[in-house]
Order: structure tokens, then sequence, then C-alpha cells
């Protein structure tokens, strides 16, 4: 196997996520595949759903398959630690006591940075045929997958010219106070940093390879979540490859108190099929248990799954697509579900500003399309079509 296969899985809190991804990791090394399981969800349920416990630099659970749940502050010394001491520096030059410092300089988000780093490292390594990741609730997840397009537009624009200017006014700064200026070996741990997850983007959005699982249950919030879910990642080029739907009533309840409950299920199950088409949706009934240990998660796999191969690319989209009409170019972007109303374009030098609801992503134009204006945007079907005009003259 060339480049590992990355899953990852989200979800609404509560509608089964963990449970999917263990059992699909389960069943991964089960087919002989060397599967790596690691969780970004700070609830850590991941060591519950398999009932071993986990360390933060991975720990094994069967013979092909390992589990880890993510201590940040485990890697604080190893990643964040000369970045800490000056934040620590710099709240007790404002008065607010060393312990509380300590806490305070704990940036939250940071672990689910350290486990971006940690996916790259896991599916770069050689080591491993199947990374799968238990992501934090959908809203957490946005926010975690559109980290690279954030870290990566400061790192290119901001932070050379902040660097520049520390060094420029430190030396005035220095004799007018003495607040605690950020040094080069700051801005190295920073750079040294962000290093470590230069590419990531890469890997989580070639969709050869990658793909996002959506777990849903038959619910009307939960469906709608999920659906938006689809919108913010396509817009971040992210490639879900299958809806899965648990917790369905099981056809062998026949119990009248149960009926207008099934009718609800089955309502919302055709609602998804329906909305979501073409991706696949994989189904698995309300379990009689609680799933929880290995051969219980295993089960869950072989009814999620059936004769399915649970590692592969279940469904193969294009988020982003440039074509050639006459003579003008169109770049076109997948955003099922999007209301017309949350959506706005605009141009800014050579990157394309898209923003859907609170999300805006800038996309770095092509170089076919630099030079090129916008000339129109639109919807179609589930595809938004930017449509740019000929080349100026260079004459």
């Amino acid at each position: 196997m060339g480049s590992p296969r990355v899953l990852l899985f989200t979800g609404k809190g509560g509608v089964g996520k963990t449970t999917a991804a263990a059992a699909t990791a389960l069943r991964c090394s089960d087919a002989g595949l060397r599967t790596i399981v690691l969780s970004t969800d700070p609830a850590h349920s991941l060591a519950d759903a398999f009932d071993v416990p986990l360390s933060s630099v991975g720990s094994p659970i069967t013979d092909r398959l390992w589990g880890q749940q993510l201590d940040a502050q485990e890697r604080m010394e190893d990643a964040w630690a000369d970045i800490q001491a000056h934040v620590m520096e710099l709240l007790g030059w404002a008065g607010v006591d060393a312990i509380e410092a300590e806490e305070l300089s704990v940036i939250p988000g940071l672990d689910e940075i350290f486990a971006l780093s940690d996916i790259k490292t896991y599916a770069t390594s050689g080591d491993w045929d199947v990374v799968i990741v238990d992501c934090a609730p959908t809203a957490e997840t946005i926010r975690f997958l559109s980290l690279p397009d954030i870290l990566s537009w400061y790192m290119d624009r901001l932070f050379p010219a902040h660097r520049k200017a520390v060094k420029v006014v430190r030396p005035v700064l220095a004799r007018l106070t003495s607040m605690p200026i950020a040094g080069d070996r700051v801005f190295a741990a920073g750079q040294r940093f962000y290093e470590r997850l230069d590419g990531v983007r890469a890997i989580l959005t070639d969709g050869r390879h990658s793909s996002v699982r959506l777990v849903v249950n038959p619910e009307r919030m939960v469906i709608a979540e999920a659906r938006r879910t689809h919108t913010y990642l396509s817009l971040f080029g992210y490639h879900v490859d299958a809806v899965i739907v648990n917790r369905l009533l099981p056809e062998a309840i026949t119990d009248p108190w149960f009926k207008a409950w099934k009718e609800t299920h089955a309502e919302h199950l055709t609602t998804i099929e329906a909305g979501f088409a073409p991706l696949p949706v994989l189904k698995a009934e309300l379990a009689a248990e609680e799933l929880v240990g290995i051969e219980r998660l295993r089960r869950f796999g072989d009814v999620l799954y059936g004769d399915t191969d649970a590692a592969a690319v279940l469904h193969r989209g294009e988020p982003i697509r440039v074509h050639k009409r006459g003579e003008r170019r169109v770049m076109s972007l997948e955003l099922p579900f999007v209301d017309r109303d949350d959506l706005d374009v605009g141009r800014n030098d050579g990157e394309l500003l898209v923003r859907v609801g609170a999300y805006r992503r800038a996309i770095v134009l092509p170089d076919s399309l630099r030079r090129r204006p916008v000339t129109g945007a639109r919807m179609v079907g589930d595809r938004l079509e930017v449509s740019f005009g000929e080349e100026p003259s260079r004459g």
C-alpha cells in the first residue's frame, strides 16, 4: 500500500461517531491492514469504546490495531515550551499569578493542532496502512479542519512581517518598557511548530486517499446539522465518501407503541438517502446492548459494512474543479445544501473569497485564473460556478 488511507469520522455529539470509528478501525485491522485510530475529541471516549487504556503516544489494541488519545499537556515541553515560556513571562509582567499564568499559557485548541501534527506523522511514516480519526462534534471538527488554511495564511502573510517589525522596534521598546519582547528563539519555535503541520492539508484533501464519513441518527436536528457540515467540508475541499445512519429502530420491533416512531425513522431515512445522494448510506440498527469492547464493536462493524470494504473510497467527488468554456474559465465548487442567502463571493488579488454562513475560505487561484477578472457567480445544482473572463492584454 502506498499512501495510507485516512478516514475521519464526525457528527453531532452523541450520534455514535466514536463507535463507528472504532468499529471501522477493527474491521480494517481484521482485514490485515496496519491501522491506528486516534481521537481529537476532548471527551476522550475512544478508550471507553474499546474498554482498554490508551496512551497519548499510542497503545496496542489487537495485533494490527493501535489506538491513541492525545494528552496536550504531555506535548507541551516538546513542542510548545519556548512559546509557553514567553507567554508566561508576558502574563507575569501583566501581574498574573504564576500558577494562573501557567494554566493560561495553554492556548485553547492546542490539542487539535497537536492532533493534526500526529495525523501528518502517521500518514507519512510508512508504518500504517490506515489512519482513522475520531473527530470532535461537528462544530469543533469544522474549526479543526480549517486550521491548516488559517495557519498557512498567517505564516505566509503575517508571521514574516510581524517578525521583521519586532526586530525593528525591539531596541526602542527595550528602552521604553520592561515588557518582555519576543526574541528570535520564540519566532523559531513558532516556525518549527508550523512546519509540523505543513502539508497536512494536502494529505487530508487528497480524495484518492482521505475521506470524511458523516455519522447521523434518524432525527431532524441531527440531519440538518449533517447537511451544514457537508457544505462546510466541501467549502474547505474535504471529500465526504459516505453517510452512516446509526440507531435505526430494528425491524424486529412490532410493538404498536413504536409504530409512529418507526414511521418517523423511515421518513428520515428516505430524506437522508435522497438528500445526500449519490453518497452511499450505511445503516445500523439500535443495538440491544451497549457497544463497548472489541467483540461487540466487531459485530457492529459487520452490520455496518456487510460485504463492503471499510477501507475503500466509497464515493469519489470533486469539491473544486476548473474547466474551459470558450475563452472563459469556470471554477466550480461543490457546496451541497447551501442557502443562497448565506453565500458571498469576492476577489482579493490572487485569491477567491467564498463565505458560507460564518465560515470563510480564501482559495488561492491557479496561475491560469490569477490575471482573469471574475465575471459572474451562480449556483448550478449543488455547485457554485464562478466565471472568469479573458486575460487583459499585455500591451
